[in-house]
Protein backbone atom coordinates (compact mmCIF):
# COMPACT_ATOMS: atom_id res chain seq x y z
CA UNK A 1 0.00 0.00 0.00
CA UNK A 2 1.58 3.37 -0.72
CA UNK A 3 0.96 5.90 1.37
CA UNK A 4 2.43 9.64 1.05
CA UNK A 5 4.20 11.19 3.89
CA UNK A 6 3.64 15.20 3.91
CA UNK A 7 5.16 17.45 5.92
CA UNK A 8 5.43 21.29 6.37
CA UNK A 9 2.15 23.09 7.45
CA UNK A 10 1.66 25.30 10.58
CA UNK A 11 0.60 28.28 11.32
CA UNK A 12 2.23 31.81 9.93
CA UNK A 13 1.12 35.73 9.87
CA UNK A 14 0.30 37.25 7.12
CA UNK A 15 3.31 37.44 4.31
CA UNK A 16 5.34 34.73 5.85
CA UNK A 17 6.56 31.49 3.68
CA UNK A 18 5.84 28.14 4.26
CA UNK A 19 7.72 24.78 2.30
CA UNK A 20 5.54 21.70 1.72
CA UNK A 21 6.94 18.41 0.93
CA UNK A 22 5.62 15.66 -0.07
CA UNK A 23 7.08 11.78 -1.16
CA UNK A 24 5.41 8.14 -1.27
CA UNK A 25 5.92 5.58 1.13
CA UNK A 26 7.50 3.19 -1.12
CA UNK A 27 9.38 4.13 -4.52
CA UNK A 28 7.32 4.37 -7.81
CA UNK A 29 7.70 2.28 -10.81
CA UNK A 30 6.49 5.78 -12.74
CA UNK A 31 5.26 9.23 -11.34
CA UNK A 32 3.36 10.65 -14.04
CA UNK A 33 2.48 14.20 -12.55
CA UNK A 34 2.66 15.45 -8.37
CA UNK A 35 0.41 18.30 -6.94
CA UNK A 36 -1.52 19.67 -4.24
CA UNK A 37 -4.81 20.45 -3.85
CA UNK A 38 -6.19 22.40 -1.27
CA UNK A 39 -9.55 22.58 0.65
CA UNK A 40 -10.76 25.48 3.03
CA UNK A 41 -13.85 24.93 5.42
CA UNK A 42 -16.91 24.96 3.33
CA UNK A 43 -15.19 25.16 0.01
CA UNK A 44 -14.53 22.38 -2.66
CA UNK A 45 -11.30 20.70 -2.92
CA UNK A 46 -9.48 22.59 -5.94
CA UNK A 47 -5.79 22.53 -7.13
CA UNK A 48 -3.37 24.88 -6.41
CA UNK A 49 -0.36 23.52 -8.41
CA UNK A 50 0.88 20.55 -10.23
CA UNK A 51 3.91 19.63 -11.86
CA UNK A 52 4.16 17.04 -14.76
CA UNK A 53 6.82 14.25 -15.06
CA UNK A 54 8.74 16.20 -17.61
CA UNK A 55 8.77 19.26 -15.63
CA UNK A 56 6.09 21.58 -16.68
CA UNK A 57 3.85 23.40 -14.17
CA UNK A 58 0.93 24.71 -13.51
CA UNK A 59 -0.98 27.24 -10.82
CA UNK A 60 -4.22 28.06 -9.95
CA UNK A 61 -4.59 32.38 -10.65
CA UNK A 62 -4.80 32.78 -7.21
CA UNK A 63 -1.31 31.63 -6.45
CA UNK A 64 0.48 32.47 -9.57
CA UNK A 65 3.36 34.28 -8.91
CA UNK A 66 3.85 33.43 -4.93
CA UNK A 67 3.75 29.38 -4.87
CA UNK A 68 6.28 27.73 -6.57
CA UNK A 69 6.13 23.57 -7.15
CA UNK A 70 9.18 21.82 -7.59
CA UNK A 71 10.49 18.21 -7.56
CA UNK A 72 13.52 15.82 -6.18
CA UNK A 73 13.34 12.88 -9.09
CA UNK A 74 16.33 10.98 -6.79
CA UNK A 75 13.88 11.44 -3.99
CA UNK A 76 10.15 11.20 -5.43
CA UNK A 77 9.80 14.59 -3.57
CA UNK A 78 7.43 17.33 -4.68
CA UNK A 79 7.83 20.85 -3.06
CA UNK A 80 5.77 23.54 -2.32
CA UNK A 81 7.06 26.66 -1.19
CA UNK A 82 4.46 29.55 -0.57
CA UNK A 83 5.90 32.60 -0.28
CA UNK A 84 3.73 35.99 0.47
CA UNK A 85 0.70 34.27 2.30
CA UNK A 86 -2.65 35.54 2.46
CA UNK A 87 -5.01 34.76 5.26
CA UNK A 88 -7.04 33.31 1.74
CA UNK A 89 -4.47 30.63 1.53
CA UNK A 90 -5.49 29.15 4.94
CA UNK A 91 -6.67 25.65 4.42
CA UNK A 92 -6.05 22.19 4.47
CA UNK A 93 -3.56 21.06 1.65
CA UNK A 94 -3.75 17.90 0.10
CA UNK A 95 -0.81 16.07 -1.88
CA UNK A 96 -1.33 13.95 -4.78
CA UNK A 97 0.96 11.78 -7.11
CA UNK A 98 -0.36 10.27 -10.35
CA UNK A 99 1.66 6.92 -10.96
CA UNK A 100 2.48 3.49 -10.40
CA UNK A 101 3.87 0.93 -8.38
CA UNK A 102 4.95 -1.42 -11.30
CA UNK A 103 5.30 -1.10 -15.24
CA UNK A 104 2.55 -3.27 -16.03
CA UNK A 105 0.29 -1.46 -14.15
CA UNK A 106 -1.53 1.78 -14.79
CA UNK A 107 -1.41 5.22 -13.45
CA UNK A 108 -3.77 5.73 -10.26
CA UNK A 109 -4.02 8.93 -7.72
CA UNK A 110 -2.55 8.78 -4.44
CA UNK A 111 -3.68 11.29 -1.99
CA UNK A 112 -2.07 12.36 1.19
CA UNK A 113 -3.36 12.83 4.87
CA UNK A 114 -3.54 16.41 4.32
CA UNK A 115 -1.88 19.53 6.40
CA UNK A 116 -3.14 22.21 7.61
CA UNK A 117 -1.88 25.64 6.80
CA UNK A 118 -3.54 28.62 8.71
CA UNK A 119 -2.50 32.67 8.04
CA UNK A 120 -3.30 34.75 10.67
CA UNK A 121 -2.40 37.72 12.40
Amino acid sequence: QVQLVESGGGLVQPGESLRLSCAPSTSLARIAAMGYYRQAPGKQRELVAVISNGGSTNYADSVKGRFTISKDNAKDTVYLQMNSLKPEDTAAYYCNIKGRKRFYESDVEYWGQGTQVTVSS
